[in-house]
């Protein structure tokens, strides 16, 4: 990764803007959510792999920013949402797309199924991602 900034920074004029955006590992909240409003009804389990990749790019923009490539200018974090008409829906994405790297564990499913069959009936279940975007200068 650092090698990927460095070849950014040079391509980059000085005062370049590099926008650092995407999602971060947080025992994402599985929620329902429908016209009466909306509940959590469980969490993700992060998988090692991705907390690794996390880590690995916060230790990549940390390396850049002490060798003098790119200041930090500004970072927010922010809510991403996915949406599913029912649970069996959001565990077949999750099956297909999200394999290895978020995890529904059978309790929280469970508690999800029931949530939402209790719920209005325009229920619908998300999830809610922790999003990051953080503006770099370069020098």
């Amino acid at each position: 990764m650092v090698h990927a900034l460095d070849e950014i920074h040079r391509t980059l004029k000085p005062n370049g803007t590099l926008i650092d955006l995407r999602p971060v590992e947080d025992h994402w909240a599985v929620e329902i959510v429908s016209s009466a409003g909306w509940q959590v009804a469980g969490r993700l389990t992060d998988v090692p792999i991705a907390v690794a990749d996390d880590e690995a790019a916060f230790n990549a923009m940390r390396e850049a920013e002490s060798r003098r490539w790119y200041i930090k200018e500004k970072e927010e974090e922010f809510a991403f949402f996915y949406y599913w008409d029912t649970p069996s829906e959001m565990k077949e994405f999750m099956d297909e797309e999200w394999e290895g790297l978020e995890k529904m564990d059978a309790d929280v499913f469970s508690t999800v199924k029931s949530a939402w069959t209790m719920a209005n009936a325009d229920a619908r279940v998300r999830v809610r991602v922790k999003m990051l975007i953080t503006k770099w200068v370069s020098c």
